[in-house]
């Protein structure tokens, strides 16, 4: 017979007991807790060591002409790489150099009007040396990443970005753990600071992430929109039998009522049905006595996510929307089945 064992329930070791799992269950939970209670202490502990020093980190990469070179050895290495391409995705050209690579020829990657960003918890990573020598004969600002405020790294750099002495959440204190994450954090500041600084926006933002969902949720209205060829519309003083062949026609389950140029309401299946309900002759009623007006809508240059949300901002979700231009008047039409098919709803 199976049993349901709530997550949620392994506060205490008697509610261990009752659900039958072993106590080692409880005790990895337990160390998992401790872990991220000490990375989380680190984080808070980095948090209010932000000073000018930052400040100036931030400025100096904003004012390069070139790249950001981001490099380490080890852990410091992986968490390197992931510093350049969050850089790099978010408006501050940037590339990861392996420090061993580099003293093999790589250092060619690192030109004039670059910076250097390297990363190492003791600062005496021996793989870094050429990397800075080259930073420091070409005059290239470096930027130091470290734990150790008197190591060769942290003396050699123009801004050091000193890590706190937060311990390392292995039990041993040896396993990068706490400093790892600490530097992944700090470059996750860098970057947003950098990215806050140069305005860089939702629009930029989509030119380096074309693809996957977050692409897709970065296209323009305009980009998945039906044209106005495509459009359902009719007049507001159309006789419904007359206007209702042009809905069927277009298959979108929706007309548009447009008057001097411009969309003043909207007739849905909804609204047909309500109108049934109502009673009253359906051949005699006109555009204007079924339509709502006022319909939601969306113009041309909204993100498509933006649609999404303006759909179902009303707390009955609806399936289509008018795209209009600045003087109210329909350019395009924009179907739920759209935002599906890109991959944005």
């Amino acid at each position: 017979m199976g049993m349901t064992v709530r997550i949620a329930s392994l506060d205490t070791h008697h509610d261990i007991a009752r659900s039958g799992l072993p106590d080692a269950v409880h005790d990895d939970a337990a160390v998992g807790r401790d872990v991220l209670d000490a990375e989380q202490h680190g984080l808070a502990m980095l948090a209010r060591s932000l000073d000018g020093h930052f400040a100036r980190a931030v400025g100096l990469l904003a004012d390069i002409p070139g790249r950001v070179v981001v490099s380490g050895m080890g852990k410091s290495g992986h968490i390197a790489r992931k510093v350049a391409a969050t850089l790099a995705s978010t408006g501050t050209p940037a590339l990861f150099v392996h420090p061993a690579e580099a003293s093999h020829g790589d250092l060619g990657m690192v030109l004039a009007g670059d910076a250097v960003l390297a990363l190492s918890n003791s600062g005496e990573t021996a793989e870094l040396a050429d990397l800075v020598a080259h930073a420091r004969r070409f005059g290239l600002p470096l930027i130091a990443v470290t734990g150790n405020e008197g190591s060769a790294l942290a003396l050699a750099a123009d801004v050091l970005l000193l890590l706190p002495p937060a311990p390392e959440a292995c039990p041993m204190g040896l396993a990068p753990t706490t400093s790892t994450t600490m530097q992944l954090a700090l470059g996750d500041a860098l970057a947003v600071a950098l990215l806050r600084r140069r305005g860089f926006s939702a629009s930029d933002f989509h030119v380096f992430h074309p693809g996957g969902r977050l692409g897709a949720r970065l296209r323009h209205v305009r980009d998945v929109m039906h044209g106005p060829e495509s459009l359902p519309l009719t007049t507001p003083d159309t006789l419904l039998r007359d206007a209702l062949p042009v809905m069927t026609e277009r298959g979108f389950g929706c007309l548009g009522a447009v008057e001097g140029g411009r969309l003043v309401g909207i007739v849905t299946d909804g609204d047909l049905r309500r109108a049934i309900g109502r009673g009253g002759d359906m051949a005699r009623m006109s555009v204007a006595e079924v339509m709502t007006r006022a319909p939601l809508s969306i113009g041309a240059d909204a993100l498509a996510a933006e649609a999404l949300r303006v759909m179902n901002a009303r707390g009955r979700p609806v399936t289509a929307l008018f795209v209009l231009d600045e003087d109210g008047a329909p350019v395009g039409l924009l179907h739920v089945h759209d935002l599906l098919r890109a991959g944005i709803a």
